[in-house]
């Protein structure tokens, strides 16, 4: 049931016992509550010292027909005694609590693995809405993998019947169920999810008890059953970890909690203007209970006043934030020119989903990226930086802040569904490490020999930021182009030129605040480079050790700084044969190091809404060095 996900090192392969990992789906109907059961679990796997990555994958609609394939709702979590960076590329064990969850994610599951069904669900409507002819579960269509069948819904209803609930309430426990089942199968502890249960429902006791009764239910269960096979209970030893405080933390969590210590260093207020929109609108909710770090957030009625608040409050002497996605980030494009143009610090977040327009709202894709680094009228140049996982988007987001206001620029953080909803765990830094940034807005009195020019700049060409209603700087600011000294209204075109021209170098210049290239695994030169950027990181990261671990010569280079790129990127790029680029779009990146490098850069693309796997890059690998 257990499979390393990753080349083990030498260390890890004479260790006793030896590391492992094991993936586990939970799949059911948008209402069964599995995103609640995975991530339960999740906060079990953390406590049990294990490394872990998840992901979950649900549907767009608020309430498909419930039993119906596409109203299927997932939760897919890898996590072992070694280091996990992916989600895992196939399930060792699934549990499915309808034919549809079964329809929908049987293929994924490895050959032998273990799946877990409720039969209670298989009557014969349930089955033709997930398009079964016959019960898979007594046809013989399953033979592949071990199948263990029980009726999870009868033994919940039977556990909660202490409590008096009626049977649709009652049902609704069957994912605590379910956790309990799993927490005995893989050995952890109740008592958190307990007191968990308890906090939650701490105005409806009842429903509480009755929760913690079917999660005690499941647990007995799994140690009284003499079911035999794989279904026996299973320890996994922790990882190995670096002393310290650690959480698990989505995305959206560190992305919010990076802005405030942004906005920290900075010794700034931050001002979060945002309208909600799947997969952002979780940056709104954390932010908003943040309030004692000096944060205010509006949630706007719409995009482009989300954007426009923001800018506003920059140019009040606050950080201005926004995020969305791809859909509103389209919205907001004017407004990201205007803030070019009035040269404001401004912090872009863009949560990317499946496009284009409404297109995929709850998938991950990584196409905005055009739209990120060109994505404006007229030449409007602004800096971007992606996120590589969930707890990596704390420190882009704190880089994000420094470019921002040491720059006076827009900026645009980039990550994507799959970051902003996955968890992995995360170590609590050392905020006394980090650089403070401090900003000091300009107060100096004009006179007739030096009168204001607000867009007087300094080495960095930044110009200088005046907090309104500061005595004698009164200076006139929007979005029609400016005279290059004085501020005022200009059309000449040797200006715009001269404007433009230095808006550019401007942006360009944060090249020489930003570290160079590294290579994440492998050597500065060679037959192959891999290159990624976002949430590609871990697929391509294994997908390299592993090819490296039989031999082949290849590197893998993941980029944070989108634009402008590190200065020795393109020697980088151009000390190896080949150069192949995985990303979840058509090929964007490729395109953008076509055009900057003039190196050949190959696409590895992928627009299914899921992200790589493992498997995909390490065949494209050994395509490349056939």
């Amino acid at each position: 049931m257990a499979t390393a996900t990753h080349l083990l090192t030498p260390e890890e392969a004479g260790a006793h016992p030896a590391p492992e990992a094991v993936v586990v789906r939970f799949a059911g109907d948008s209402g069964d509550g599995m995103q609640l059961t995975g991530g339960q679990f999740t906060l079990s796997t953390a406590l049990a010292g294990n490394d872990l990555a998840t992901f979950p994958d649900f549907p767009a609609e608020i309430r498909a027909p419930q039993g119906t394939t596409f109203g299927v709702s997932a939760f897919q979590i890898n996590f072992g005694s070694t280091a996990i960076e992916t989600a895992g590329d196939a399930p060792d064990v699934l549990v499915a609590m309808n034919p549809a969850a079964l329809k929908v994610n049987a293929q994924d599951l490895k050959p032998g693995g273990l799946i877990i069904a409720d039969e209670g669900e298989f009557g014969a409507r349930n089955l033709a809405k997930a398009g079964y002819e016959a019960n898979p579960l007594q046809d013989g269509s399953l033979a592949k993998w071990q199948v263990i069948a029980f009726n999870i819904s009868q033994l919940t209803l039977d556990a909660v019947k202490p409590f008096g609930l009626g049977n649709k309430e009652a049902l609704r426990c069957k994912n605590m169920w379910t956790l309990g089942l799993a927490l005995w199968m893989f050995d952890r502890d109740r008592a958190p999810l307990i007191e968990w249960l308890r906090t939650k429902f701490a105005k409806a006791p009842e429903l509480a008890e009755a929760n913690i009764a079917a999660l005690n239910a499941g647990h007995a269960y799994g140690e009284t059953a003499e079911i035999g096979g794989q279904f026996h209970q299973h320890h996994i030893e922790p990882a190995p970890a670096a002393p310290g405080l650690y959480r698990t933390v989505t995305g959206a969590e560190s992305i919010s909690l990076g802005l405030v210590a942004g906005a920290q260093l900075a010794g700034l207020k931050m001002f979060f203007g945002g309208y909600p929109i799947t997969p952002a609108s979780a940056i709104l909710h954390h932010l908003s209970r943040l309030k004692e770090y000096g944060v205010t957030t509006f949630q706007a009625e719409d995009e482009i006043a989300a954007i426009g608040s923001a800018i506003g409050a920059s140019y009040a002497g606050s950080l201005g934030v926004t995020s969305s996605s791809g859909p509103g980030i389209a919205l907001k494009a004017e407004a990201m020119g205007l803030a070019i143009m009035t040269e404001l610090p401004l912090v872009i977040v863009n949560s990317q989903r499946g496009g284009p327009s409404t297109g995929l709202p709850t998938k991950t894709e990584q196409s905005d990226l055009y739209q990120a680094v060109y994505g404006r009228n007229g030449d409007a140049p602004m800096p971007v930086i992606a996120a590589r996982s969930p707890a990596d988007a704390f420190d882009c987001a704190i880089e994000a802040c420094r470019i921002a206001v040491q720059y006076m620029t827009p900026v645009m953080l980039l990550t994507d569904g799959y970051i902003a909803n996955a968890a992995e765990p995360w170590r609590v830094p050392d905020m006394s490490q980090y650089q403070p940034f401090p900003v000091e807005f300009y107060d100096d009195q004009p006179s007739e020999d030096a009168p204001f020019s607000p867009y007087a700049r300094d080495g960095k060409l930044a110009r200088v930021w005046v907090k309104p209603g500061t005595p004698g700087l009164t200076h006139r600011i929007g979005g029609i182009e400016k005279n290059f000294g004085t501020g005022h209204i200009d059309y000449a075109p040797d200006n715009h030129q001269k404007m433009t021209d230095t808006r550019a170098a401007k942006v360009l210049g944060v090249a020489d605040s930003i570290p160079g290239q590294d290579v994440c695994l492998g050597e500065p030169g060679g037959r192959l480079a891999v290159v990624g950027w976002g949430s590609t990181f871990g697929p391509i990261h294994q997908a390299v050790r592993r090819a490296r671990g039989r031999g082949l010569d290849a590197s893998h280079i993941h980029l944070r700084h989108i634009w402008p790129m590190p200065k020795n990127f393109g020697d980088l790029l151009r000390s190896y044969d080949r150069i192949i680029v995985p990303e979840m779009n058509t090929g964007q990146l490729k395109t953008l190091l076509r055009d900057q490098f003039l190196v050949d850069a190959r696409p590895l693309t992928k627009t299914s809404g899921q992200p790589f796997k493992i498997a995909e890059i390490e065949a494209a690998i050994e395509e490349a060095l056939a």
